[in-house]
């Protein structure tokens, strides 16, 4: 069967970078005694503050982070989903919110930038611009390993289907969406939207996500894991912890030949002016 273990990483990040990396490292140990072979940890793993420190905290990539990620992937021989992070651009006062995933040998097999970026302005109500601090990403970004092809997006990504489906039709069976999702919109879309990823394009979900009360906002937590059915097949409490779920590469070919949505695309009658 080709198969491997994910491990989630539910975890409050806070302003204290040194900490969470140590918490992480933790963790990622903890997940490989419960026999991962595959970690990954939500959206901003490695600070979550204000915007003077986020830029205090951003980094190049390779980077301090990127070395800790990469030795910790090849000291246990695992792959590991480094969440995001803020990365710095060379003459830009943005920053980028970038995912970055380690080979078994330490070595970066994808970095992708965070493609949508939360701009909004209600009228006698929330206004916030996260391209204001984050520059948005262009490229579309899936990677291989011994088990399938996989696929990246981050949080508010997943309100836009259009990455996933050319993820699914570029061979991605996995796709991993780590988030700092909001209690408020949590509570009521988070499952739903990812359900919906998975059940469109019948492929594993794999989505780490924030827990706890950050500077501007109550994360929701819920991280999970939901399969090309649509079966929620692991999901976190509300606290910081360590969730497994086995993916079964077979389980999504079998389906995608069962219920042939894919094949059955018509592409030619999807133009509109």
């Amino acid at each position: 069967m080709n198969s491997f273990n994910v491990a989630l990483l539910q975890i409050d990040t806070q302003g204290d970078k040194a900490a969470n990396l140590k918490k992480i490292g933790r963790f990622i140990d903890e997940a490989v005694k419960r026999g991962a072979n595959f970690v990954t940890m939500p959206e901003m793993c490695t600070y979550i503050g204000d915007e003077k420190g986020a830029k205090e905290n951003a980094e190049n990539i390779p980077g301090p982070t990127t070395e800790f990620m990469a030795s910790k992937a090849r000291e246990h021989g695992i792959w590991i989903h480094g969440g995001s992070i803020y990365q710095s651009i060379h003459g830009e006062n943005r920053m980028r919110n970038t995912t970055v995933v380690y080979s078994p040998k330490g070595e970066v097999a994808a970095v992708y930038d965070k493609i949508h970026l939360y701009d909004v302005d209600v009228k006698d109500g929330v206004t916030y611009r996260e391209s204001d601090t984050i520059k948005p990403g262009g490229n579309i970004v899936s990677f291989d390993t011994e088990y399938c092809r996989m696929g990246l997006a981050i949080c508010y990504d997943i309100r836009f289907p259009e990455i996933y489906r050319i993820l699914t039709l570029r061979g991605s069976k996995v796709i991993f969406n780590p988030a700092e999702f909001a209690l408020y919109t949590g509570k009521d879309h988070w499952e739903s939207l990812i359900r919906a990823r998975a059940i469109e394009n019948q492929c594993y979900m794999i989505c780490p996500n924030q827990i706890g009360i950050k500077p501007t906002m109550h994360t929701y937590g819920r991280s999970m894991v939901v399969d090309p059915w649509g079966n929620t097949i692991a999901k976190a409490s509300d606290r910081e912890c360590v969730i497994m779920a086995e993916i079964d590469i077979d389980y999504v070919d079998k389906l995608r030949n069962e219920v042939p949505c894919l094949t059955n695309r018509r592409p030619e009658s999807y133009v509109w002016e």
